[in-house]
Formats: structure tokens, C-alpha cells, sequence
């Protein structure tokens, strides 16, 4: 086999050096649910004030996607992705130091903005490196964490809160960063800065508080009284007051930080729309699903993460086979078979009760995981079908923030719902994880849970709607398995 086509030894090992970065990158996405029940008893917090934890950490991933190619022009690749390694050890270990709730929230925010680099620059330098012989076998190569991550994240944060403490899956990072630093300046070639145009500074500031504001001020309903509380009021008028401007300010722009014309072409906008929806109702029952084994079936966090890596499972199961179907098929039907799946899976946890089946929930789960699985990656495919290449980068940018947009709005919005049926189903409780587990009221918990449930159903069922007008036809052979392990791996589980 020849250099040209087969994997030579120089482009394993700085495979290899990626690998490492995307595994933490991945790991920390899932790791931290199960200890969220945690978190709230030790820092003594509502979930409205804990789950910021991971919304804070999302939040930041979207925010620093869009700077990240003009990063790479104007720093190089190489030391791009090693400074976006050091910030993300940096905020590893002092999350796993963090003192008080708060404090463990801007700890996060700094771990995010690091990890939200980690993915894109590492495509970027495997891109270089393998050219297009062999990008198709080197992005199945680095799609083994991706797959792998979701299953063993709530597994190994399970085992650490269990066997030592909260603060190991923080530190957990710190040995991993150890290795890839040395490696990836021993290993990787040093590129020279190529700055290509400014960065739109306004728009970034525009943007980041926007969003931080809106999610803020769905967060403050459940702890201010409601929508009309001053607080909530306060960040959802501001928040959307400064999205509106960024998008005033796009549409003028020469070099935007993002493009909102692709929004103009119907697939990528049936896409996004898809791919947003899908986002808020994956992640945000992804703080719901160890919780209800924690409070209602008192089980350990070790055990809460064995039962939910049936979802990551099912995904990984699936995700290879829907894009064979994607290019076969066109990926419009593939997403509506998987929406199918994802709704069929999530009706089981509108059911809950004290007693429910683990068998039923496990299978019901691993169904839900095999529909992200062929719902997630088909839909950002269709996105590209009707856009020049020219348009690609901004594109994959786009979608990858819209995903994790959606995944921040659904963690904050079902967990406002979950704490505001907590209140309801345990009066005084105040809707603590803590007094709603002690209040020996198990079925009406897990009747709080189940409605909450129904939220994340919707969320899916809403999806439906732009998903019709997903592209049905059979994409070209130039859409080759590269593209769609890029899209896949930039999910994150």
C-alpha cells in the first residue's frame, strides 16, 4: 500500500496526538450529568442555579466556534491547538478546585472556551496532514472516541463520584493533557500564521452576551417568580435585543462572524432548524435521565451512568448505517424514520413511576440513542447539498452552533420545568434535588420527571416540521464518508 493512499506512520502518530485532545473534549459533554445531584447537595444549590454547569460549558463551545478558523489563520494550527489544550486543562483543574457553585460555573465557561477549539483544530490539522486519499480513513479513525465518548463518559463520572469525588472528573483531564502537550509539540509540524481577514469584534460582542442573556433569563423563571419576574425579564429582553442587533449587523457586514445568508438556501435552513430542536431535546434530557435514577429509584451515581449509556450505545450502533442510507436514500427520510425512533423511545420516559421497568427504559433508550444516531448527522448533511463549496466552512461553523444553542436552551429549559414540578409535587421542598429525594414522595417525583419528559417529546415532535423540507434525494459521490464523519464527530455524542 502505498504513502499516497495507506496510513504511514508519521499521519497515525499525529492522529494519535488528536485523539487525545478529542477525548477530552468529548468526555466532558457527558461526564459531568451524573454528578449534577452531586454538585447541588455539596454547593447547596437549586437545579436552576446547578445546571448552569452544563449550559455555561455548551454556552462557551458556541461561542468560541465562530473565532476559531480566524484563530488558525492568524496563530498557526499547531499552536492554536496546544494553547486550546492548556486553557482547557487550566479550567479543568480549577473546576475540580472550584469552592462554591458559582465558581465552579466560570471555571467551566473557561474549560469551554478551550474545548470548543480542541475539535475544529484538530480536523483542520488531520485534514492537512492526510489529504484527500486519505481524510476518509483518518476521520473513521478519530471517530472511534466520538462514538466511544457518550457510553463510558456517564460510566467513568459514576465510578469517580462514587469511588472518590466530584472533583475527579475534572481532574480526570489533567493526566490526558499531560500526554497530548509534549506530543503535540513534538509531533505535530509547525505551521506559518496566515492571517486572512479581522475578526468582526462587534459581532462577537453582540453575539456571546445575547445568547449568555437569554439563556440566563429562561434560567431565572424557575428561581424568580416567572417570566414576569424582573430578573427573567431583564436577561430575555436584553438577550434578544442584542441577538436582533448581531443579526442587523450580519446582514451589513462584509465578513461576518457568522453568515446568516446561508439561511436563505431551504435545506440549510430545514437543517439548522432540525439540527436545533434535536439539540435542546438531546441534551436536555441528558440532565434528566440520571437524575430520576438518583432522586426517585435512589440509585448511585456509578449505577445512574450504567443505565443511561444505553443512549450512546444505540447511537453508535447507528450512526454508521444511517449514512450509508443518507447516500443511498437522500437524508430527509433517513431523519424522519430517526425522529420516529427518538419519539418512540422518549414516550417510555413520559410513563415514569416509582417502579418502572429498567428493562423497558434500557431498551427504550438504546431506541432513542439509534434515532439520534440517524437523525443528528443526516440532518446537518442535508444542509450542505444546496450550498457552493465555497460556502462549506461557514456552513459546518453555523450548524455545530446552532447544535450547541439548542443543547443550551433544552438543559436550561428542562430543568426550569423540572425544578418548577419538583416544587409543585413536594410543597416546601423549594425544588431541591435533596428535600425532593428525602420527602418520601417517590410518586409524585417521578411524576415531576415524567412531565418534564413530555417537554423533550415535543421538542422532538417539533422537529418533524422543518424536517419535511429536508432535501429526499440521493446526495452525489463527491459527498464522500469524510464529510459525514466531520459532521458526525462535531456533534460531541
Amino acid at each position: 500500500m502505498s504513502a499516497e493512499t495507506g496510513l504511514d506512520r508519521r499521519l497515525l502518530a499525529i492522529a494519535s496526538v488528536v485523539i487525545l485532545g478529542a477525548i477530552m473534549s468529548i468526555l466532558d459533554t457527558t461526564i459531568v450529568n451524573v454528578a449534577i445531584r452531586t454538585l447541588a447537595r455539596d454547593f447547596h444549590s437549586p437545579l436552576s442555579t446547578i445546571q448552569w454547569v452544563s449550559t455555561g460549558y455548551m454556552l462557551a463551545l458556541a461561542i468560541v466556534i465562530p473565532i476559531t478558523g480566524w484563530a488558525s489563520d492568524r496563530f498557526g494550527t499547531k499552536r492554536l491547538y496546544m494553547t486550546s489544550i492548556a486553557l482547557f486543562l487550566a479550567g479543568s483543574a480549577l473546576s475540580g478546585a472550584a469552592w462554591s457553585a458559582e465558581s465552579l460555573i466560570v471555571f467551566r465557561v473557561l474549560q469551554g472556551l478551550g474545548g470548543g477549539m480542541i475539535m475544529p483544530v484538530a480536523m483542520t490539522i488531520l485534514t492537512r496532514a492526510s489529504g484527500p486519499q486519505r481524510v476518509g480513513r483518518v476521520m473513521s479513525v478519530i471517530g472511534v472516541p466520538m462514538l466511544l465518548g457518550p457510553v463510558f463518559g456517564p460510566v467513568l463520572g459514576g465510578w469517580l463520584v462514587d469511588d472518590f469525588s466530584w472533583r475527579w472528573i475534572f481532574y480526570v483531564n489533567l493526566p490526558i493533557g499531560a500526554l497530548a502537550l509534549p506530543l503535540a509539540w513534538r509531533i505535530l509540524d509547525a505551521d506559518s500564521p496566515q492571517p486572512a481577514q479581522r475578526l468582526d469584534l462587534l459581532g462577537l460582542a453582540l453575539l456571546s452576551p445575547g445568547l449568555a442573556g437569554l439563556v440566563y433569563g429562561l434560567a431565572e423563571t424557575s428561581s424568580t417568580g416567572g417570566v414576569g419576574s424582573a430578573r427573567a425579564l431583564i436577561g430575555l429582553v436584553a438577550g434578544a435585543a442584542l441577538v436582533v442587533a448581531f443579526a442587523l449587523h450580519a446582514r451589513r457586514a462584509s465578513s461576518p462572524l457568522l453568515d446568516l445568508r446561508l439561511f436563505e438556501q431551504r435545506a440549510f435552513a430545514a437543517g439548522a432548524a432540525t439540527t436545533f430542536l434535536l439539540g435542546a431535546a438531546l441534551f436536555g434530557a441528558m440532565i434528566l435521565l440520571p437524575l430520576y435514577y438518583q432522586v426517585v429509584r435512589g440509585e448511585s451515581a456509578l449505577s445512574a451512568g450504567l443505565l443511561t449509556a444505553p443512549q450512546g450505545l444505540g447511537a453508535a450502533l447507528a450512526m454508521p448505517l444511517s449514512g450509508r442510507l443518507t447516500d443511498r436514500g437522500g437524508a430527509g427520510r433517513v431523519v424522519l424514520a430517526g425522529l420516529a425512533l427518538v419519539l418512540i423511545g422518549t414516550f417510555a420516559y413520559t410513563q415514569l413511576d416509582q417502579g418502572s421497568s429498567y428493562a423497558l427504559l434500557a431498551v427504550s433508550l438504546l431506541v432513542r440513542g439509534m434515532g439520534i444516531g440517524a437523525t443528528m448527522m443526516p440532518a446537518m448533511s442535508a444542509a450542505y447539498q444546496t450550498l457552493d463549496q465555497a460556502s462549506i466552512a461557514r456552513a459546518s461553523s453555523m450548524l455545530n452552533i446552532v447544535s450547541r444553542i439548542g443543547g443550551s436552551i433544552g438543559t436550561a429549559l428542562l430543568a426550569v420545568v423540572l425544578e418548577q414540578r419538583l416544587r409543585a409535587a413536594v410543597p416546601g421542598s423549594h425544588g431541591g434535588l435533596g428535600e425532593a429525594a428525602g420527602a418520601h414522595a417517590g410518586p409524585l417525583v417521578a411524576g415531576a420527571f415524567a412531565t418534564t419528559f413530555w417537554w423533550a417529546f415535543a421538542m422532538t415532535a417539533a422537529a418533524y416540521f422543518p424536517a419535511w423540507l429536508l432535501p429526499r434525494i440521493r446526495r452525489g459521490p463527491d459527498a464522500g464518508a469524510a464529510e459525514r464523519l466531520r459532521d458526525a464527530i462535531s456533534v460531541e455524542g
